[in-house]
């Protein structure tokens, strides 16, 4: 199952993102692949992981072979999948893999297609795989996604949050082959603006997570999630993964 979380920059999707690589973390049965495929690094930075290369420097280095005229395209492809191994960090039965900021400018159609099948070719080595998408829609709009099977809308209350998850959703409705997606509402402090919200979106939403100091306190103090308490927000938020069907344990 390839799960991709979105939502608008702000909202709290690397929270989510960083939770349910806590409780993937906890089912020692379950191979798992954690992508941070935001720019930003927040994924990376909230899990306390340092990634030994990312996508983009594997980008870079078949950039260069491709330019000195070192492979051919199957060759490449080759030399894709080695040193997307070599970018792989693993973290007990978690892989961790980083896209990391591009540097280099141009278009290089050929090599990014090359990238995308197969990183999701590494996603079928794996039972879970977890992307913490960029704000926004540019990833979906790209058709970097294809291959996700459910894609879970991240908002905090505001009707802006609400919107650009809807825009989402219309969008990954064209791009992606899974059929799933519903609305996770993120920093609620009354309860009853979930039932605003669930009557003014054709999202389905799927839960609800309350504004909790535990999590702020660890985001600010630069504390890996993977060491938070069962607080209120990571209750709600495993319970939404769990309605989602991220977190089975084989049998």
């Amino acid at each position: 199952m390839i799960v991709a979380v979105c939502g608008k920059g702000g909202v709290g999707k690397t929270t989510v993102a960083a939770v349910a690589a806590r409780e993937l973390s906890r089912l020692k049965d379950v191979k798992a692949l954690v992508v941070d495929a935001d720019p930003g690094g927040g994924l990376e930075m909230a899990l306390s992981i340092q990634p030994k290369k990312t996508l983009n420097e594997v980008r870079k280095e078949i950039i260069e072979e491709a330019k000195a005229g070192k492979r051919d395209e199957r060759d490449l492809a080759v030399s894709v999948d080695y040193l997307l191994a070599e970018a792989l960090t693993e973290v007990g039965n978690l892989a961790f893999l980083s896209i990391g900021r591009p540097e280099d400018e141009g278009c290089y159609c050929k090599v990014n297609v090359i990238l995308r099948d197969a990183i999701e070719g590494l996603a079928g080595r794996f039972d879970v795989t977890v992307i913490d998408a960029e704000a926004g829609i540019e990833q979906v709009n790209r058709k970097v996604m294809g291959e996700v099977d459910y894609v879970l809308l991240v908002s905090d209350t505001s009707t802006k949050g609400i919107r650009v998850g809807e825009t989402i959703k219309q969008v990954a409705d064209r791009m992606v082959k899974g059929e799933g997606a519903g609305l996770l509402i993120n920093r609620v402090r009354d309860e009853g603006a979930v039932g605003t919200i669930k009557a003014s979106t054709f999202l389905e939403v799927i839960g609800w997570i309350p504004e909790d100091d535990t999590v702020r306190s660890f985001d600010e103090e630069d504390i890996s999630f993977f060491d938070l308490p069962d607080c209120p927000a990571v209750v709600s938020i495993k319970k939404a993964l769990e309605k989602v069907g991220l977190l089975i344990e084989k049998k």
